[in-house]
């Protein structure tokens, strides 16, 4: 529920009601705030006196800034120096953070304990509802539905690898990850181009020799330089 606060004209305009004898609830008719608001300000306060009170009344109003136990700033200064972001410290839960992430975000920003510069891209983060579009390719694939139907057992089973790419600074260089679910073990390709005929010739060349049946899936997101999804899924 939204409220929206009386302005200096409006207050003046109901002053100008009371001095001519206009009843509250006539007032309320024709300014569209509550009865009872108008009744609140025709107790015998001025306008000036309302709205002095109204200020000091907000200023205390809202949350109180939260204040981070020392332990626990020592620990987000040392994960950051060790190249953590907010995300990361919140999401690991190795240790409990007395607020969420995007209020970490805000303590950053806000106070002189926490340094924002040092923060990668400065602690700016894209707006809520941002969708990544760069290199992207609509939807490539299979819906992740389809994958638990195929596989009943997969959040339990070995072989299910977890698929994505990284590129080197100013777009040198790229490899790719395959990360295994249930164990975490992770497979790195020298890719060298984050292209769709790289990745596939390497992904192409590690199945080639992998025992038949070892990998049952493998999940991608949609980026361009999986677009040869079907290719593999075919061949293997």
């Amino acid at each position: 529920m939204t409220y929206n606060h009386l302005t200096i004209s409006e207050l003046s305009f109901i002053q100008n009601f009371w001095s001519q004898g206009v009843k509250a609830y006539i007032v309320a008719k024709n300014l569209k705030p509550s009865a009872e608001t108008i009744y609140r300000l025709d107790a015998g306060n001025s306008i000036s006196e309302y709205y002095e009170n109204y200020r000091a009344n907000k200023s205390r109003s809202g949350r109180k800034p939260i204040v981070l136990p020392n332990d626990e700033l020592e620990y987000i200064k040392k994960k950051i120096s060790l190249g953590w972001t907010p995300d990361t410290i919140i999401g690991r839960n190795e240790k409990h953070i007395s607020c969420s992430m995007r209020t970490l975000y805000r303590i950053f920003k806000r106070s002189n304990v926490l340094d924002v510069t040092s923060l990668p891209m400065k602690g700016k983060r894209h707006p809520n509802g941002y969708v990544e579009r760069r290199g992207k390719a609509g939807r490539l694939g299979r819906a992740l539905l389809e994958r638990h139907q195929d596989y009943p057992n997969y959040h339990n089973e070995f072989g299910h690898l977890e698929a994505d790419t990284i590129q080197g600074k100013n777009h040198r260089g790229a490899v790719m990850t395959l990360v295994e679910r249930k164990s975490k073990a992770v497979i790195i390709l020298n890719t060298r181009y984050k292209t769709d005929k790289t990745i596939f010739e390497k992904l192409d060349a590690l199945l080639s020799v992998a025992p038949k049946g070892l990998f049952k899936s493998s999940t991608f997101d949609n980026g361009k330089e999986f677009s040869k999804w079907k290719d593999i899924s075919n061949k293997h």
